[in-house]
């Protein structure tokens, strides 16, 4: 990994203050100009309506643990092992498939929908082994599609704006790989490191893609998200947090130029919590304007 020796560092404010145990799985909904996340083992969906300064909570009977857009009044939701359609206005679901959690032992984690629609979900161990974990695409016709197996913790993914590439990250592997993506079939091939995460930085948990390409990096026990260069991996950018366990990031906002980060209580002792109150809340920055 290259340091750039003038990579800009700035500092991310409060912008709503919650007590998430995992907050986690960011994401913008263009047409509903609001921010949608989840606690994951709260088992609350968060919306955030920026123009209020407001925060609506929809709670659940299952861990939820991403959320994608689908309409102006549906999201697609990833429970523990289920994926359903959310409709906003009424609160009514609809199941659309089923994960294998190998009887409790895993469960769903972060997720994303590919430039074609597809929903791309992963999973992370419980009390299994480590390795055990996969990487999922549900496809049309609702069947899921294993991408990958021998995971641990799947989490952040995102694909390059040419379609080229794939980019994704198994937290404890502390790596950000590519793959070759093939938009059609969906299909990838690995392609290599982009960058591996020295342990002392931080571990690698949700990630995000600017418009210029490069990839931004949450990072669990490291107090910030740092930008990365796709090609070369040079670090570009840091944003510091008050907190450890930074989980997830998403660009918003009418000009997309917000980065909204998300943060989790789970994992620390009562003393770090008294010393870091702000854990499991939500941030903000506005990193262009460096």
């Amino acid at each position: 990994m290259k340091i750039l020796e003038k990579s800009p560092k700035i500092t991310a404010d409060l912008l709503y203050k919650a007590e998430a145990s995992t907050g986690e799985g960011a994401i913008w909904h263009p047409g509903r100009n609001t921010l949608f996340w989840v606690d994951i083992e709260g088992k609350t969906l968060y919306e955030y309506f920026p123009k209020r300064r407001e925060c609506y909570r929809r709670q659940f009977d299952k861990m939820v643990t991403t959320v994608v857009p689908e309409t102006e009044n549906s999201v697609i939701v990833a429970l523990q092992n289920e994926i359903i359609r959310l409709n906003l206005e009424t609160g009514d679901t609809d199941s659309l498939a089923f994960i294998d959690d190998k009887n409790g032992t895993l469960r769903c984690n972060d997720g994303k929908c590919d430039p074609q629609g597809r929903l791309w979900i992963g999973t992370m161990v419980l009390d299994a082994p480590p390795g055990t974990a996969a990487l999922y695409t549900l496809l049309p016709d609702g069947k899921l599609k294993q991408q990958r197996d021998g995971i641990t913790i799947s989490n952040g993914l995102g694909w390059s704006k040419d379609q080229r590439y794939f980019f994704y990250i198994d937290t404890p592997t502390q790596k950000m790989e590519r793959y070759l993506y093939n938009p059609e079939t969906a299909d990838i091939i690995e392609d290599g490191v982009v960058v591996e995460i020295p342990k002392c930085m931080g571990s690698p948990d949700g990630m995000t893609i600017d418009a210029a390409g490069n990839l931004w990096v949450a990072l669990w026990n490291g107090f910030g998200v740092h930008c990365y260069h796709p090609a070369t991996g040079e670090l570009l950018m840091r944003v510091e947090l008050p907190v450890p366990n930074v989980t997830s990031c998403a660009f918003g906002g009418e000009e997309l130029d917000t980065l909204y980060i998300t943060t989790a209580r789970s994992g620390l002792s009562t003393e770090e919590l008294d010393k870091y109150p702000l854990s499991g809340s939500l941030f903000v920055c506005k990193p262009f304007e460096v």
